[in-house]
């Protein structure tokens, strides 16, 4: 599929957001450049993003967990952007040889939708009724929807430094801790979850990281050494 596959996927991506509407994001990722990975994108007014923003954490966590490799696409999990839940989708592009080479993502905002099932509902029944018997948990509804836990729901970053403050934020939030007073342990440990997460497949990622963390790059360098069986030695 060399060359060919982008112009191809280019001219989906422009078709299907044509034709599936305004609220439908649709997203062409090219994994060339992870870091600047939009080579297309319809509709973008949905997660306010533009050509030249970053993959996903999900989309990174794929490619570290080569999930493409037993399965062709992912259906309806959960995407935020800002206060908005999505409904998202991605499928997976590959090669002759299998190897991933893009990703295709629809992401539907469906509030619009769920807004006029509740108008419909309360012509028929006094408003009261309505929100006591048909409240619509939308965090739990799309959570249940969505089987696989373990990559979690996705959120749609402009840069590395949204992308790398979300994934750093989560953990440390966990934690509650800052960066800069976690122990040698706790940071060893924050960059290996991390790593298994994908992020340092982004270029900058190791700069960005060891600032946040109030070390040194040869630190998180000497951590990750250390993940892929070097030795460690001290803190940097």
């Amino acid at each position: 599929m060399p060359g060919g596959w982008i112009q191809r996927y280019m001219k989906l991506t422009e078709f299907l957001g044509s034709v599936l509407g305004p609220d439908y994001e649709v997203v062409l990722h090219d994994l060339g450049d992870a870091d600047k990975s939009i080579i297309a994108i319809a509709n973008g007014h949905v997660s306010g993003r533009t050509i030249g923003a970053p993959l996903t954490s999900v989309a990174l966590q794929s490619i570290v967990n080569h999930s493409y490799e037993t399965q062709d696409y992912r259906l309806n999990y959960v995407g935020v952007a800002g206060t908005k839940l999505l409904r998202s989708s991605t499928f997976f592009v590959k090669d002759e040889e299998g190897r991933l080479v893009g990703m295709l993502c629809i992401n539907f905002d469906d509030s619009r939708y769920r807004e006029l099932s509740d108008r419909i509902l309360k012509l028929r029944h006094p408003d009261i009724f309505v929100e006591t018997n048909f409240a619509y948990n939308e965090e739990a509804a799309t959570v249940r929807a969505t089987p696989p836990p373990a990559e979690g729901s996705e959120s749609f970053p402009n840069s590395l430094t949204e992308l790398t403050d979300h994934l750093l934020d989560e953990e440390l939030r966990s934690r509650e801790a800052s960066g800069e007073r976690l122990g040698h342990r706790d940071k060893l440990a924050l960059v290996e979850i991390l790593n298994a997460k994908g992020i340092f497949m982004m270029k900058g990622a190791v700069k960005y990281v060891a600032e946040k963390l109030g070390c040194s790059q040869t630190t998180i360098y000497r951590y990750l050494n250390r993940m892929n069986g070097g030795a460690e030695g001290g803190e940097g």
